[in-house]
């Protein structure tokens, strides 16, 4: 197989891992843990969880990735910055009673996330779109919009680990593994 016929799948292999520590850190949660916040100015869990989903749907969007826009259609709450670019209003999309509706966002956009990784390819990488930040334009490359995707989800995991363990809660794969839970091959011959 030649790398630019090769899926962008396998150039991201192990991100799906990732995205299942952080599903499963937050799918046990109740309320008051999704809620918690060790002092007013930083984020809760439950803050952090549905940031990392509606920032994934925002720049998929505007790299019009498949799906991206029929979920962004079931949002009711955007507003346009300054450079005209939009957002969602997080704060308009409630952090639910319970972690179903952070797990549904979560796996939603993970499935986009992954549906776009198996149907581009290494080739599809330079594509770019025009993006105006403080009154520059920029020609956006898919690279870089999926490495700051990839990256934001990771910081904002560590985050989550770091409050889930500041409230006692163990978060084994998203804490003691790092995230880490898709393993590599075993080697063969290997006792």
């Amino acid at each position: 197989m030649l790398q630019q016929e090769m899926s962008l799948m396998q150039i991201y292999e192990g991100w799906e891992g990732h995205q299942t520590s952080l599903v499963h850190a937050i799918a046990s949660l109740t309320p008051e843990q999704l809620r918690w916040r060790p002092a007013e100015n930083l984020h809760s869990v439950g803050e952090l969880a549905r940031h990392i989903s509606l920032g994934r749907l925002v720049w998929f969007l505007r790299m019009n990735a498949p799906g991206s826009a029929s979920l962004a259609e079931t949002i009711d709450a955007w507003e346009v910055d300054g450079d005209g670019n939009r957002h969602i209003v997080e704060s308009a999309i409630p952090i639910a009673a319970t972690a179903v509706d952070l797990v549904h966002w979560l796996e939603i956009t993970g499935e986009m996330v992954a549906n776009t990784l198996q149907s581009w390819h290494v080739s599809d990488l330079s594509q770019t779109y025009r993006h105006t930040w403080n009154g520059d334009v920029y020609n956006v490359s898919r690279q870089w919009t999926i490495w700051r995707i990839l990256t934001h989800d990771i910081h904002h995991g560590g985050q989550i680990a770091l409050m889930l363990g500041m409230q006692g809660i163990a978060v084994f794969e998203l804490g003691d593994l790092f995230g880490h839970i898709t393993l590599p091959p075993l080697a063969e011959g290997a006792e």
